[in-house]
């Protein structure tokens, strides 16, 4: 082996992608897919801009679902990777290829069904639908980041028959869940590369080696 120092652009190593659904202030639901998020117990901390609409309606809301992506929905999630709830999309945003989208759920051809407990909706089509209250809300690295970090402790799991362990109440199979997987703003599935991504030319990330990867169809 030979080590370089190097100054990575992005630590995107390889996260399961989640798609957040809260509730706008006009009762509209929003949905955002994001891959900064790690696991304790029945709590996750969620790694958010402070200038999302997701972020502005966690604080407001202190609810939501983390729905988490199976693979075979890598085309809704790629629909939405550049879209933004917040009306008047931030300049950084713009130059990244973002466009304001109101309709989230249709845009990324999902369907948009009622909670148990909170009221932001869940996807339908996601495998796990997690339904989460917000117990902290704290600033992440530097300030002038805009970074947020969110306790989301759930309350409800929603859990598709197909990816739970036979005959268990309890436990969900790893060799039947394939989460979507963000490694260096690309798509993966199975430890393959299964999609190209919309985020991957928005942070002007190189081509991958194989260059014969499709645009996946919504």
């Amino acid at each position: 082996m030979a080590h370089r120092t190097i100054q990575p652009k992005i630590f995107y190593v390889g996260t399961p992608v989640v798609l957040i659904s809260t509730r706008n202030p006009d009762g509209s639901a929003n949905l955002a897919p994001m891959s900064s998020a790690w696991w304790l117990g029945s709590s996750c901390m969620l790694g958010l801009s402070a200038r999302s609409q997701t972020a502005a309606n966690l604080r407001r809301e202190r609810q939501g679902v983390l729905n988490l992506v199976q693979s075979e929905l890598v085309g809704a999630v790629d629909a939405i990777a550049l879209t933004t709830g917040v009306r008047d999309v931030p300049a950084y945003k713009v130059e990244r290829g973002y466009r304001y989208e109101p309709r989230k759920f249709e845009a990324a051809g999902l369907t948009a069904v009622a909670s148990d407990i909170v009221d932001a909706p869940r996807a339908l089509e996601c495998q796990i639908q997690l339904e989460v209250v917000i117990d902290g809300v704290h600033t992440f690295a530097d300030p002038d980041d805009a970074l947020l970090a969110f306790e989301a402790r759930v309350v409800r799991s929603h859990v598709d028959d197909s990816v739970i362990v036979d005959g268990s109440d309890r436990y969900i199979d790893p060799e039947r869940w394939d989460p979507l997987i963000m490694k260096f703003c690309e798509f993966y599935g199975e430890g393959v590369n299964i999609a190209t991504s919309q985020l991957a030319s928005g942070w002007r990330m190189p081509p991958l080696r194989s260059g014969d990867r499709q645009p996946v169809a919504v």
